[in-house]
């Protein structure tokens, strides 16, 4: 979607800027540094826990720092903290993100492949696949669910998923460093590679008979489409069957991530049970 071009401004009357990415002493607007940015506590704080994570520059507020030492960041951690004020934060990241006064510029996760973090295939810990989701805090919430109920990975479509970072590492509130992602070319493949392993794919849809009450004692990956336009038809074929989240009739639907947690519940109280 773009925005549509208005009137040329005057040259007499620029229009204004506000403070936030105004260089000093006024002048053009100083666009975001580019690279990799997580922000918020929880997810910074987290990639600095993990070992895998490299981690190419924090920034942080006094009290942000004090934070970081009081929830054990290492020594090591903290003495990397450049100290700036939360406008310089704002000025390195987009417009509108909710730094909570702390961001790291880091490099991606090395990649998990499907057989690596999947295999062998087990009751207790299901695997969520991802079809065509594309809104970061969507996907954020469902790394948070699927870390929150045992998950075994979360796979996603490769060139339909917007970065693990900014919005969505926040969303995400720290799975990011703990849920591994499986980026795949193809879902439909990536379910029969599922299959291949001993997975039963059990496709999330409002029109299916069965419910998530009647998934099968084996190990599954619970297929969740984008909202609105659901699984696409080969993905839902291409599934060992389709099931169904019972709700009231005057309500159409659940968000995609509150669907995943009712549904990664369930797979948990059955073993319970």
């Amino acid at each position: 979607m773009t925005e549509k071009s208005g009137s040329k401004p005057s040259k007499k009357h620029p229009p204004k800027t506000g403070a936030r990415g105004r260089r000093p002493g006024g002048g053009k607007p100083r666009p975001a540094e580019t690279g990799l940015w997580l922000y918020g506590r929880h997810a910074v704080a987290a990639a600095l826990a993990n070992p895998e994570r490299k981690i190419r520059r924090v920034v942080a507020t006094k009290n942000a720092a004090d934070w970081l030492a009081d929830h054990g960041a290492s020594e090591a951690r903290l003495a990397r903290l450049e100290d700036l004020k939360p406008d310089a934060i704002d000025r390195l990241l987009h417009e509108g993100a909710v730094h909570q006064g702390l961001a790291a510029q880091v490099e991606d996760l090395p990649r998990a492949r499907l057989k690596d973090v999947c295999a062998p295939a087990d009751k207790a810990a299901p695997v969520l696949v991802l079809d065509q989701i594309t809104d970061p805090q969507n996907i954020g919430a469902l790394f948070r669910s699927a870390a929150a109920f045992g998950a075994r990975a979360v796979i996603v479509q490769e060139r339909r998923t917007p970065p693990l970072s900014g919005a969505l590492a926040k969303a995400a509130a720290g799975a990011l460093e703990t849920m591994p992602c499986v980026q795949v070319v193809n879902i439909a493949r990536a379910l029969e590679a599922l299959q291949d392993l001993g997975y039963h794919c059990a496709g999330l849809a409002g029109e299916a008979d069965a419910e998530i009450t009647d998934f099968p004692d084996a190990p599954l990956a619970l297929v969740m489409g984008a909202e609105g336009a659901g699984l696409r038809q080969l993905v839902a074929a291409t599934c060992n069957g389709l099931y169904r989240i019972p709700i009231s009739p005057g309500i159409e639907s659940l968000n995609v991530s509150n669907a995943a947690a009712v549904s990664l519940y369930e797979v948990g109280r059955r073993m319970k049970a």
